[in-house]
């Protein structure tokens, strides 16, 4: 599949032993680079494994990245812009869908820079359960430790004004539509 600004797109998020994890059913093409993908959406259609689905709560700005270990969500909500990162594999792109491999460790990032790192259990159990290798796992904490750096330093994402103007784009493409 080939990608152009304003596509919709399908994501897939999978877990290590290849099960599927998570479906986003749409999201709007903001930018696509030869190390990136930058999309966005509001109010989406979210299927989890099991069949249950939700739609997401507020509008939000994702960085999928061919070359790093993470992806990055910058959600709009009334009290600033806050943050969900994934560890997860550099993502695919085929004919149904961007893929990636959900690697369980998270980051939230709050409006004011905190952060905080979660499902460091769920990233015990699974990587026991799963048989991450050893050199996964080191990618893994490699990546982690990259983007506490990035949060930390407020680079790419991280900067309000990155998410803003991204998320004027989608607006300006979505009202272009209606």
């Amino acid at each position: 599949m080939s990608l152009k600004l304003g596509d919709r797109l399908t994501i897939q998020s999978y877990k290590h032993n290849k099960l599927l994890h998570r479906i986003w059913t749409q999201a709007k093409v903001l930018e696509v680079t030869s190390s990136k993908v930058v999309v966005a959406n509001k109010r989406t259609r979210v299927i989890e494994a099991n069949g249950r689905f939700w739609h997401t709560r507020e509008p939000s700005v994702v960085w999928f990245y061919k070359d790093h270990w993470f992806n990055i969500i910058g959600m709009l909500r009334k009290d600033g812009i806050y943050y969900y990162c994934n560890i997860a594999s550099p993502y695919v792109l085929d004919d149904e869908a961007l893929k990636y491999i959900d690697y369980d460790l998270d980051i939230k990032v709050f409006p004011n820079g905190s952060y905080k790192v979660l499902d460091r259990g769920e990233y015990t159990v699974h990587k026991k359960k799963m048989d991450y290798p050893e050199k996964l796992r080191a990618i893994l904490e490699t990546e982690l430790d990259k983007l506490k750096t990035m949060v930390e330093e407020r680079v790419g994402p991280f900067s309000e004004e990155e998410v803003m103007r991204y998320y004027a784009k989608f607006n300006k493409k979505v009202l272009k539509k209606q």
